[in-house]
């Protein structure tokens, strides 16, 4: 004979000849020659093969001791113990102790590819990362959903979680804040064979994400193309005195012939503007030189209309003084107060008729 002590919450599977012949709770017990006692821990888990595990559910003692838990191929099943999480299991049979504890299981079908609400979001994060495919969409973003390769459905900004399962799942965003887009370095020839090079930008915006994404590919560089063939077109029909004095209506232009293309696309364009035109070597020493010679020409105008003015002026004085001697003698006066100013010391030499003609320079 033999003694064999089980503590509680131990449970203690007595085989004979590979045979189990008795299960054995919390107790003092003596077992004959012959007999093996295995004692498992309640509270962990174990392992069987399903070899075992037949052999063992024929016992109807160890079946009202165990939960016996089957999960299918596409399933899950979530392990509460004592109401808090413990585990996941997947396809398989599991035997789990009921010992002290209190268990609950939640089954899940992962045959779908949608989640139900109820489950935490906490568990789908952490505990069933490996299970599930994971998708954000930012706030400022729109996505389109493929499942199987068809289209299924816009999305809005959100976190969304499908199974991860055999079903194909695709996600696509599209950014639908305001962009902008350059188009720079354009190599074009005015209606007169002047080659420039010209810098354009354009702003935009995603507002139908399905024509965007599914209607076109690449819709971006489609709009490239678009706006880049526009201007090349518009500028050659304009001379280049033409393009420099009607910038502004290049925008507006391009910005017209684009407008419905732009749309097939998805795209609304805001607005546009030429940014920079930038001239070869020759053609901007030719243009310094003609605006050289057009402020001088300004220039000498302003020359000119001045010397007329001032001209003007000494005629309409001198007409004055003639009809009026006292004015001219004031004007002498002027002259004379003038030089006065300027001088320091007055040496005389010959006789005093110089004083006297001074003299006269003040009388009426």
């Amino acid at each position: 004979m033999k003694r064999v002590i089980i503590n509680t919450n131990n449970v203690a599977l007595v085989f004979k000849r590979g045979k189990l012949e008795n299960v054995l709770t919390a107790g003092d017990y003596w077992i004959g020659f012959g007999k093996i006692a295995t004692i498992y821990d309640m509270s962990k888990s174990y392992h069987f093969s399903n070899e075992e595990l037949d052999i063992l559910l024929q016992n109807s003692d160890f079946v009202n001791l165990i939960h016996l838990v089957d999960v299918a191929d596409n399933e899950l099943v979530l392990v509460y113990q004592n109401k808090n999480f413990k585990n996941v299991l997947t396809a398989g049979r599991h035997v789990i102790w009921k010992g002290l504890s209190e268990y609950k299981f939640v089954k899940l079908d992962t045959n779908s590819i949608y989640i139900d609400d109820a489950i935490d979001k906490n568990l789908l994060e952490k505990a069933l990362s490996n299970y599930v495919r994971a998708y954000k969409i930012e706030s400022f973003e729109n996505g389109i959903l493929f499942i199987d390769g068809k289209f299924n459905s816009v999305l809005d900004a959100g976190n969304y979680i499908y199974w991860k399962n055999s079903t194909t799942i695709q996600v696509y965003k599209a950014d639908m804040r305001q962009l902008n887009m350059e188009i720079g370095g354009q190599e074009i020839l005015t209606k007169d064979k002047a080659q420039l090079r010209i810098n354009f930008n354009i702003q935009y915006k995603i507002n139908d994400i399905k024509k965007a994404l599914l209607n076109n590919k690449e819709s971006d560089k489609q709009l490239y193309v678009i706006m880049q063939l526009a201007l090349r077109a518009f500028v050659g029909t304009l001379t280049f005195d033409e393009l420099m004095e009607s910038k502004d209506k290049v925008a507006e232009t391009v910005m017209n012939l684009t407008a419905s293309q732009a749309t097939d696309l998805g795209i609304t364009l805001v607005s546009s503007g030429l940014k920079d035109i930038i001239l070869p070597g020759d053609v901007k020493e030719i243009m310094n030189q003609v605006l050289i010679a057009e402020k001088r020409a300004q220039a000498n105008i302003i020359t000119r209309r001045e010397e007329t003015a001032s001209t003007r002026s000494l005629l309409n004085t001198a007409k004055l003084m003639e009809e009026n001697a006292m004015l001219y003698k004031l004007k002498e006066m002027e002259y004379v107060e003038k030089i006065a100013e300027k001088i320091n010391n007055i040496s005389l030499s010959g006789s005093g008729q110089i004083v006297d003609q001074l003299k006269q320079i003040f009388v009426k």
